[in-house]
């Protein structure tokens, strides 16, 4: 059993008085050599052996959609080896045929020899799984803008998709494979909740989400791809943490707790080193709070808002996640704005001092610009959301973390997002092509904003303005889920990165 973190060994050597009999040393030694005699033999009849090696825990590759992402294969045993390849979307999945061959050229051996081989549930999940990865690498040839997949409700098109052939056709097999296994050891309000309105209600709601719908979860652990460990870092931090201290060890040593737990109980968590099992987190110390566990932190599928590279998100394995404050818990009436036409100011942005970057925006232009409308209050009369829905482009400045409810305030508002940050990684990045419907800003760049909003003509900005309308879909909140919603999305999120890892027996 591993545990976190790890217990000193509970063995000793020892020592064996045989005495100064010269039989009794006869009795224990004869044995000994016979014994490594016979050993000595068999690995004679058996070379093979000393060329074999153990098959890694997992193997995991990255990437489906386009060559921004460098895909990784390691293995992970206990030592926690990590190596990593530089294969592009070409080669993806190199082995995937050398690894079939080598299997059916096993089984007809077996069969050769009168052996009936049987494979394990997981190996079949696996072989499974495989299939479905050639047959999106297979769709991702097809470059066109429309997805060639007929769909009742939707059809991927545009250059908002990386590739909306392989995306469509990775929903698709989602739909019909994807299954989650929830662990139900501990109890509301620490586990199985969360808030459902505030700035942290993405992760309340899609816990919530979670557990009472069906179409993705399982009660059987054996048939699952992947298991969530559902705790809240938000609930975690509301009673576990003293105000001002600056100390989470209470919150990481619960977790560290919980996890040993899990792996009491259940094979499946010492099986994968974590590798298959996914926490949702839209706190800011959602990184923090999973480096308490080693392999939660280097192995597991992390779902996080604060996906800030600097704090070691690693979007080969981890998934930004969209932060959406709900201010009432509502989520009707959020979606929509006036046409362009109607939109007289260039940028926007209102937001108090927190972090760097926004201390630079805030040098640079607060109420300084009636183009470029950058305050840190809003005067009385001024309706925040007017102002957004009255924006041709939102400005997105990081605070002290990377993550912002502004990006999808933005496109909600049908308002270009400008993305100021350091280190961060948007949302759905694996299937969206952002730079179709936002702008990206370097931090160096601040004071040349007005300059390069400006040189975005009308006929772009009117393209990227409708794109936006377009996503939209993908980050909208759904009382009961809806196909392709910010539910579904996020769920397409952690199907990717289980499809991208092979796990063994």
């Amino acid at each position: 059993m591993r545990r976190y973190p790890n217990s000193k060994s509970l063995f000793s050597s020892s020592s064996l008085s045989l005495g100064s009999s010269p039989f009794l040393v006869l009795l224990v030694v004869l044995p000994l050599i016979v014994i490594s005699v016979f050993i000595f033999t068999s690995c004679l009849k058996t070379s093979s052996w000393s060329t074999y090696s153990m098959p890694s825990p997992l193997t995991w590759r990255v990437g489906f959609f386009d060559n921004s992402y460098t895909f990784a294969s390691f293995a992970q045993p206990e030592a926690s080896v990590v190596s990593y390849n530089t294969s592009t979307l070409n080669s993806l999945y190199p082995d995937d045929q050398a690894t079939s061959s080598l299997r059916e050229s096993n089984d007809e051996g077996a069969v050769a020899r009168g052996v009936v081989k049987k494979h394990s549930k997981l190996e079949k999940m696996e072989a499974n799984l495989a299939k479905i990865r050639s047959s999106i690498r297979e769709a991702a040839r097809v470059r066109n803008l429309t997805s060639i997949y007929e769909d009742p409700d939707y059809v991927p098109k545009g250059p908002i998709y990386r590739n909306a052939n392989a995306f469509h056709r990775s929903y698709l097999e989602m739909e019909k494979l994807f299954k989650i296994y929830i662990y139900k050891e501990g109890d509301p309000p620490l586990f199985h909740d969360g808030p459902c309105k505030s700035i942290y209600s993405s992760e309340g709601r899609f816990i919530h989400e979670l557990e009472k719908g069906k179409s993705f979860t399982t009660t059987d652990p054996d048939e699952a791809l992947v298991y969530f460990l559902p705790f809240s870092v938000v609930m975690l931090v509301q009673y576990l943490y003293v105000p001002g201290s600056h100390e989470i060890d209470a919150i990481g040593n619960t977790v560290v707790d919980y996890i040993n737990v899990i792996a009491d109980k259940y094979p499946f968590w010492n099986r994968s080193l974590g590798a298959d099992h996914f926490i949702l987190s839209c706190h800011d110390w959602g990184p923090r709070t999973s480096s308490y566990v080693p392999h939660l932190f280097s192995n597991s599928i992390r779902v996080l808002c604060n996906a800030n590279t600097s704090e070691g998100f690693n979007p080969k394995k981890d998934a930004s996640f969209p932060e959406i404050h709900l201010r009432t818990g509502e989520i009707t009436g959020l979606v929509g704005g006036p046409s362009p036409s109607r939109r007289s100011i260039l940028a926007f942005f209102a937001g108090r001092l927190h972090g760097h970057i926004r201390r630079l925006l805030l040098e640079q232009w607060k109420d300084k610009d009636q183009d470029v409308q950058v305050h840190d209050h809003l005067r009385n009369g001024m309706s925040y959301d007017s102002m957004l829905k009255n924006s041709r482009f939102c400005l997105c400045p990081s605070g002290y973390e990377v993550a912002s409810p502004r990006i999808v305030e933005a496109i909600y508002a049908e308002c270009v997002p400008v993305l100021i940050s350091d280190g961060y990684v948007p949302p759905f990045s694996d299937v969206l092509n952002w730079k179709a419907f936002s702008i990206q800003v370097q931090v160096k760049d601040i004071p040349k904003i007005k300059d390069i909003l400006m040189g975005i003509s009308q006929r772009q900005y009117l393209r990227m303005q409708r794109r936006v309308k377009q996503v939209q879909r993908h980050f909208v909140v759904n009382g009961l889920p809806k196909r392709f919603d910010v539910f579904h999305m996020t769920i397409h999120s952690i199907w990717l990165r289980r499809l991208n890892i092979r796990i063994h027996d």
